[in-house]
């Protein structure tokens, strides 16, 4: 944690680095947590901070040993003028800012009504979106909107080599954009950019997807020293459903779109289920073809509460596109609960 001040006030950076890698070449990826008094700033720049922390958890889990140093930083009062950005880049003495191969910035890469944007600072960081987003076979653009207003900016200007992603803000989507992206041409790519409906239904789930995927490829390419990252795309449902004592089965589904080919034999399965007796459920997850798959069987001898845990599936005869179920049946009297959540990752 770094404490600095700004107009007679305390900010506040969070810097994480993860261990090992080469301590002379660092790849710092970074987003601002802070918002505009005028509204909660889910997008701007909720999304940005949650794409970072999730690669950061990403790296975690993996226990990657990257070739590069790895570090991920979130910035205060950077609607105030990137004061958290610069107030760090100004205490790097000369000797640390030569170590730095890069710093990857996000500020917005979830508006409703998306662009999909790349920095052009740096032609070799950039090159790695752009080649991730062809593989996607999605068009990019220079990004231009922002250019010079976010966190990279103090790093730019002391001769590190930045890039990032942006999604859009209160510039107007033309048609040209809309017919390649889809969305509503002659509106703005986030109608509520710095307002207060900046809220968590002021993001487009796709585009917070994509560009998250992005942000861990390019860690992984750029740091790690592969290209293929841990994990994968996530698809969850939220939606509560209430589980009937003694009753019959219920579903919940979750539509996969936008793989290509068959799911993966090691598909994971989160399940996240609030019950009192956990040995009276049965839970099957159902592919696209209606095969299911036995995920947990009912014990008369398990009394703990509760079923929060990730199953391994091999569901390489599904085709990964298309609707899958989460089938939950209490065969058991007198213990209640219901399904909080569940999600699938590929």
């Amino acid at each position: 944690m770094q404490q600095f001040s700004t107009g007679g006030t305390t900010g506040y950076n969070l810097i994480a680095d993860w261990p090992g890698g080469d301590p002379n070449q660092v790849l710092m990826t970074g987003a601002h947590l802070d918002s505009v008094s005028a509204g909660p700033g889910i997008n701007d720049n909720g999304s940005g901070s949650a794409a970072v922390l999730e690669t950061a958890l990403a790296v975690a889990r993996a226990g990657a040993k990257p070739a590069k140093h790895l570090r991920f930083g979130w910035w205060g009062a950077e609607e105030l003028g990137m004061r958290g950005s610069q107030y760090y880049v100004s205490r790097l003495a000369a000797t640390e800012r030569s170590k730095f191969s890069g710093y990857l910035n996000f500020d917005m890469v979830g508006s409703p009504n998306p662009g999909y944007f790349v920095y052009d600072d740096d032609r070799a960081i950039e090159a790695v979106f752009k080649a991730y987003y062809a593989s996607l076979n999605i068009p990019t653009e220079i990004e231009t909107e922002g250019d010079g207003r976010s966190d990279h900016a103090p790093f730019k200007n002391v001769g590190i080599p930045v890039g990032g992603l942006f999604s859009g803000a209160d510039y107007t989507k033309t048609a040209a954009q809309a017919q390649k992206w889809g969305g509503t041409a002659g509106q703005p790519f986030d109608r509520c950019y710095h307002r207060s409906c900046d809220t968590s239904s002021n993001i487009n789930d796709t585009a917070l997807d994509r560009n998250s995927d992005a942000v861990a490829h390019a860690v992984w390419t750029l740091g790690v020293g592969t290209t293929t990252p841990p994990g994968g795309t996530v698809f969850e449902n939220t939606d509560d459903v209430q589980i009937p004592d003694a009753g019959a089965a219920v579903t919940s589904s979750v539509t996969v779109s936008g793989r290509t080919g068959n799911a993966p034999a090691t598909l994971q399965v989160g399940v996240d289920i609030k019950h009192s007796y956990r040995g009276d459920l049965v839970i099957d997850l159902v592919g696209p073809s209606g095969q299911a798959y036995r995920l947990k069987n009912s014990s008369g001898s398990d009394s703990a509460p509760n079923v929060i845990t990730t199953y391994t599936v091999d569901a390489s005869a599904e085709t990964a596109d298309g609707t899958w179920q989460l089938r939950v049946q209490d065969l058991g009297p007198q213990d209640t609960g219901y399904l909080d959540s569940w999600k699938l990752t590929f």
